[in-house]
């Protein structure tokens, strides 16, 4: 079992930046695939990144690359996503999830659907 919490959210400019954290309780973090995901009103949750349980393999959407970074502190429980230059498309809820059922060699999947737990999410909202 895994439980998530995200913080970190908020009201910034365009052109600013946030970083989201998540907490995570569960002896199986450490060994779990972790990822980052968004959803507007109306719309299907959508990928932005996802990291591998070590740390050492790191996937984004297209929309994201190059200004948003994933990492994680295993000793801490955490998974960050540093996001900078933000655009008023990034306004969205959003969530972290794990996959702890990934084996550790395997590569992270951006389907919603490869993850188990997910947190309550955190509200980003990018002002023009």
């Amino acid at each position: 079992q895994v439980q998530l919490v995200e913080s970190g959210g908020g009201l910034v400019q365009a052109g600013g930046s946030l970083r989201l954290s998540c907490a995570a309780s569960g002896r199986t973090f450490s060994r779990s695939a972790m990822g980052w995901f968004r959803q507007t009103p109306g719309k299907e949750r959508e990928f932005v990144a996802t990291i591998n349980w070590s740390g050492g393999r790191t996937y984004y959407a297209d929309s994201v690359k190059g200004r948003f970074t994933i990492s994680r502190d295993n000793a801490k429980n955490t998974v960050y996503l540093q996001m900078n230059s933000l655009k008023p498309e990034d306004t969205a809820v959003y969530y972290c999830a794990a996959d702890p059922d990934l084996p550790l060699l395997s590569v992270p999947q951006p389907s919603p659907r490869s993850y188990d737990y997910w947190g309550q999410g955190t509200q980003v909202t990018v002002s023009s």
